[in-house]
């Protein structure tokens, strides 16, 4: 336990782990990549060398993405309705792009944010060995 260095056993900053997450940056130091692709954590940060392969996260990012995408869109949804009495093709036909559209860019941003907080309060795999 002695050998291990300080930084690894001060506490963590969840708000700032969860911002670098949602950056795509590793929820250590803040520089190196958290992804490697579109939705796959690296094994380790390459700046950092912090292990993230140890998370947990399965299908939680796709849960709050929904909610988030149904949180914006919903009520923009109503407005444009109320407002402009738009040809229901029409109306479905942007929605459902927009929809998508906002999913795919949350999802990546929300895996991230998911992994740092698992980070950040030492979860799972990232618990420190007693």
């Amino acid at each position: 336990m002695a050998d291990r260095p300080k930084t690894d056993l001060a506490k963590r900053d969840t708000r700032v782990s969860i911002m670098r997450g949602l950056h795509g940056r590793c929820p250590n130091c803040g520089s190196g990549p958290l992804l490697s692709s579109y939705l796959r954590v690296r094994d380790h940060c390459p700046v950092c060398l912090e292990k993230l392969r140890k998370h947990r996260v399965t299908n939680a990012p796709a849960y709050v993405t929904i909610f988030l995408v149904t949180l914006i869109m919903a009520p923009f949804l109503t407005f444009v309705f109320v407002q402009f009495h738009p040809d229901p093709l029409v109306l479905f036909t942007i929605f459902a792009v927009g929809c998508v559209g906002l999913s795919l860019y949350l999802l990546p941003k929300m895996k991230g944010a998911i992994v740092a907080f698992q980070w950040a309060r030492r979860l799972y795999g990232f618990a420190e060995p007693k």
